[in-house]
């Protein structure tokens, strides 16, 4: 048995937590936002109450509805994401292994069965975090909103990458969409991607995410600073702004 006094969450002693969670599964999407503001605020910061709270909500994931579903294992994913390492013994991925075991197989399912592109996105992510997968399993977003924000490597400018429906570029410009001065944002081939690139393209076009399987080859592509016209990698500069 967890001894929730013993523990915190953002607001303090956990004790209130069982209480939380079980209005969380009586009400998945109305709770979901006072769930996080509790164990995962802005989605980035984790208490011992948020990894203790991850076997129920494995649970819950594995016995709610189709609809509610997706909310747990996006609140699971959130938790998860926080983790510390899979390489340091302590880390709530080993401690729960079990629990993150299921969480992991249910997100994996399910995202076969999505159909919105932002739903699938957020899964993917919560997917990688429960693989223990760092960085990449918070920044994806860019996949679903089509923007990504990097500094570049050379002039540190800030550069808006753009990925459109019919190409993508790059600009430093706040007006990105209007007459912004604009250079190439180049997609990697499809035969140049490996490791997860390759892993991530082939699941979106294999769940028939057409759109975010496009979206994979720019952000694994590269680019040219608007402002000093400099080539850069896409993907290192995504992952810079994610490393402390």
């Amino acid at each position: 048995m967890v001894d929730w006094s013993t523990l915190d969450d953002a607001c303090g002693s956990a004790e209130h937590v069982p209480g939380l969670l079980d209005r969380f599964e009586a009400d998945p999407s109305g709770v979901w936002s006072e769930l996080m503001d509790h164990l995962c605020p802005q989605l980035d910061t984790a208490f011992t109450a948020s990894f203790a709270a991850l076997p129920r909500l494995s649970e819950m994931a594995a016995a709610c509805s189709t609809d509610d579903q997706g909310w747990v294992l996006l609140a699971a994913g959130a938790i998860a994401a926080c983790s510390p390492s899979l390489s340091e013994a302590d880390s709530p991925l080993t401690v729960f292994a079990t629990s993150i075991a299921v969480l992991r197989d249910l997100a994996d399912r399910r995202l076969s069965q999505s159909a919105e592109p932002e739903e699938y996105v957020n899964l993917l992510q919560a997917l990688l975090s429960f693989e223990g997968v760092e960085v990449w399993d918070r920044c994806l977003d860019g996949l679903h909103t089509g923007e990504y924000e990097v500094a570049c490597p050379y002039c540190g400018v800030n550069v808006l990458l753009v990925i459109g429906q019919d190409d993508g570029f790059c600009t430093s410009d706040e007006d990105a969409l209007n007459e912004a001065q604009k250079t190439p944002l180049r997609p990697a081939q499809t035969q140049d991607l490996e490791g997860l690139s390759r892993r991530l393209f082939t699941r979106a076009t294999a769940d028939g995410q057409a759109s975010v399987a496009r979206g994979v080859r720019y952000v694994f592509g590269r680019a040219d600073c608007p402002d000093c016209r400099t080539d850069f990698s896409v993907p290192e500069r995504v992952t810079a702004g994610w490393i402390p």
